[in-house]
C-alpha cells in the first residue's frame, strides 16, 4: 500500500482540520499515512518571521479564523482560538515524534488538536499532555520522560531539518512517495489521488 507523508505542526490551524480527517480519507483511497511532526518556528525564522504570518498580517489572520470556523463546522468539529496564538508546540511535538511509529501516535495527535483548537487549551502544559496520554491508556510519565530525553530532542531537531531540506514552508504538507509535494488542508484529496496514481504507474 502506498504511503503519504503527513507533515504537521501542532500550532498550525489547518493541520488540525487535516489531522481529524486524514485517516478516513486515506483509508478510502487505499493509502497509508506516515505522521511526521515538525516545528515551523525555525522555518519561519529563516524567512525573518518571529510569529505566525496570521499574526503578522492581520487581514490574513481575520480571514483564516473565519475560514476555520466554516471548515470546522462542515466537518462537525469545534473551533476555538487558543490564547496565545500560536501555542508553544515543542512538548507535544516531541511526544508525537515518539508516537509516529507506534499505534497510539495518531490518537495522541488528534487529542492534542482537539484540546487546542476545540477547547482552547494550552498544549505546552505538561499536566495536559500527561492527561491525554493517560486517556489513551499509556504510562504517561514514562512517555513524557522518553519524549524529553536528549535522544528524542535530537530526533525532532533532525526531523525539522529534514522538513527544511525538503522545502517545506508551512503546514500541513503532504509528500507523495515520488516526492511530489502538496501544501494545505484543501490539497489533501489531491495528494491522495496523486499517491494512488503514482503507485499504479510503478506497478
Amino acid at each position: 500500500m502506498p504511503v503519504l507523508a503527513f507533515w504537521f505542526e501542532f500550532a498550525s490551524t489547518y493541520s488540525y482540520l487535516s489531522a481529524m480527517r486524514i485517516e478516513r480519507e486515506a483509508a478510502s483511497a487505499g493509502v497509508d499515512v506516515a505522521w511526521r511532526p515538525f516545528l515551523l518556528g525555525p522555518i519561519f525564522a529563516e524567512q525573518g518571521w518571529k510569529s505566525s504570518p496570521f499574526n503578522l498580517y492581520p487581514a490574513k489572520g481575520r480571514y483564516m479564523w473565519r475560514d476555520m470556523e466554516r471548515e470546522a463546522e462542515a466537518l462537525g468539529l469545534p473551533c476555538r482560538k487558543p490564547d496565545p496564538f500560536p501555542q508553544n508546540s515543542l512538548l507535544p511535538a516531541r511526544i508525537a515524534l515518539l508516537g509516529a511509529d507506534r499505534a497510539w501516535g495518531p490518537g495522541f495527535a488528534k487529542a492534542v488538536y482537539r484540546a487546542q483548537f476545540g477547547e482552547g487549551a494550552a498544549i505546552s502544559d505538561p499536566a495536559l499532555m500527561l492527561r491525554l496520554l493517560l486517556d489513551l491508556g499509556l504510562d504517561g510519565k514514562a512517555v513524557l520522560a522518553e519524549a524529553q530525553s536528549e535522544e528524542n530532542k535530537s530526533r525532532l531537531r533532525l526531523q525539522t531539518s529534514e522538513a527544511q531540506a525538503r522545502g517545506i514552508f508551512g503546514a500541513p504538507t503532504f509528500i507523495a512517495p515520488d516526492g511530489e509535494t502538496f501544501w494545505g488542508n484543501d490539497r489533501l484529496e489531491r495528494a491522495l489521488a496523486w499517491t494512488v496514481a503514482s503507485d499504479t504507474g510503478r506497478s
